[in-house]
């Protein structure tokens, strides 16, 4: 199972450093992607990081803001948000592609956390 931990309540402007811990049963060999849902809006890839730690991706809403990382000793993928604005509230999700290409369709994945809500507001 992977585990999102880290959201709150910040302001705009405001840097938050979200993690995706896992467990061992899920595995290896997979990419693991960050995806985000606003109430009332469908589930958005955020970003995506390969097994080995590269390459990683992020849509183009976060990209120079946001940042995927991996501890691999660890066994976490972190987010870093950096400059945030009330556009990125929403609850965040991790999951996992065993695809192993580092998909953006939310199709891809499994393993799938509960979430950890980011709200953003002044």
């Amino acid at each position: 199972q992977l585990v999102e931990s880290g959201g709150r309540s910040v302001q705009p402007g405001d840097s938050l450093r979200l993690s995706c811990a896992a467990s061992a049963d899920v595995g290896s060999n997979y990419a693991t992607g960050w995806f985000r849902q606003a109430p009332g809006r469908e589930r958005e890839f955020v970003a995506v990081i390969r097994w080995r730690g590269s390459p990683k991706y992020h849509a183009n809403s976060v990209r120079g803001r946001f940042t995927i990382s991996k501890d691999h000793a660890k066994d976490t993928v972190y987010l870093h948000m950096t400059n945030l604005t009330p556009e990125d509230t929403a609850v965040y999700y991790c999951a996992a592609d065993f695809t192993g290409t580092g998909s953006t369709g939310s199709r891809d994945y499994s393993n799938w956390g509960q979430g950890t809500q980011v709200t953003v507001s002044a």
